[in-house]
């Protein structure tokens, strides 16, 4: 699944979101320097988002597809699987991922941050976690389960469960990182805001989604349209998704 995105990286691009504004600047505040690696650049949105912030940007990616569209966009990218990397030498003042950091080995892809980070550089993983209406999520988990009842996970259903817990990932790779060594207390950074869509921009994201990349092209048009008709029903084809940023950070300490 995740060499999946870049089936349609143009998409993928244009419709999903970028990270909050306060993020970026404080990424930038607390690293020592401006070289930066991003994990799992994909089409080079967060990258994109340092390099307006005077940041020089590494990005590495696994699907040669997405890294073809981010240097088109004008990032430097290497193809490789981030845990076997040969980084020739080199070292940055911080390593992030942008909602990649889930198909990475959490101890392994510490071990390697550790290995790439300068003294008192910075490692910052970070998502955008969105939060729909209740009426909202059970019309799409209805739809879910009639269009795709062999799905393993059922993500609206999941999260109007009482259990879900939004920072899960995170704790994962808090985790990681306290059991790799070599950095300080990992730190939980939150941010909030919120994004509204026209169903057609729902629709249009939709698709980019990791259990969608893969769904042949009948299932996933019955699936959209049985979306579309929620939204328009439902909030009259407008819907506010409020997110949160979650961001696990730490920094290399020197021993």
């Amino acid at each position: 699944m995740a060499e999946s995105f870049g089936v349609d990286p143009k998409r993928y691009d244009r419709a999903r979101s970028r990270y909050p504004r306060e993020l970026i600047e404080r990424i930038v505040a607390t690293s020592p320097g401006r070289d930066v690696l991003d994990v799992g650049c994909g089409t080079g949105i967060a990258a994109r988002q340092l390099q307006a912030a005077e940041c020089r940007v590494l990005g590495i990616d696994i699907d040669p597809r997405m890294a073809e569209f981010a240097r088109g966009r004008g990032l430097e990218v290497e193809v490789a699987n981030f845990e076997n990397w040969d980084p020739s030498g080199r070292t940055f003042d911080a390593v992030v991922a942008a909602q990649t950091w889930h198909w990475i080995d959490p101890v392994a892809g510490a071990t390697k941050a550790r290995q790439l980070l300068r003294p008192g550089g910075l490692i910052a993983i970070f998502r955008n976690d969105p939060r729909l209406p209740a009426e909202l999520e059970e019309s799409f988990a209805e739809v879910y389960d009639r269009v795709l009842p062999d799905l393993p996970l059922n993500p609206h259903r999941q999260r109007a469960q009482p259990s879900h817990r939004p920072d899960s990932l995170s704790e994962k790779a808090i985790g990681g990182l306290r059991q790799t060594g070599g950095f300080s207390e990992p730190e939980l950074w939150t941010f909030e805001w919120q994004r509204s869509y026209t169903t057609e921009q729902w629709l249009d994201e939709l698709p980019t989604s990791g259990l969608l990349t893969r769904l042949p092209a009948d299932r996933l048009a019955r699936l959209l349209a049985g979306i579309g008709t929620a939204i328009d029903t439902v909030v009259n084809g407008s819907l506010i998704a409020h997110y949160s940023t979650l961001a696990v950070t730490a920094r290399r300490v020197t021993t």
